[in-house]
């Protein structure tokens, strides 16, 4: 069974050896339609504490770490930062 692969956005390194990423989806509103966004976070391991908050990266399922930690950053897709960072 292939492992899943999740693009998202980091938004906090603060942890060792771990980031918080967030997954965020596009739904459709079962009842008035419209499309509205879906957002879950997942603490991912880092194990050179290499990825920073607002770059975007791409996780992948793994067996658990610890308590929370299921997942494991792949790589970095992008390294835009956010506007608070870049003032």
């Amino acid at each position: 069974m292939p492992k899943r692969v999740l693009t998202g956005t980091v938004v906090s390194d603060k942890t060792d050896k771990t980031v918080v990423v967030r997954v965020e989806r596009k739904v459709k509103h079962p009842l008035y339609g419209k499309i509205i966004r879906r957002s879950k976070k997942y603490h991912a391991h880092d194990e050179g504490n290499a990825y920073k908050e607002g770059e975007t990266v791409r996780i992948e399922e793994t067996a658990p770490i610890s308590k929370l930690k299921t997942w494991k950053v792949i790589e970095r897709v992008d390294t835009h930062k956010s506007p608070e960072q870049a003032a």
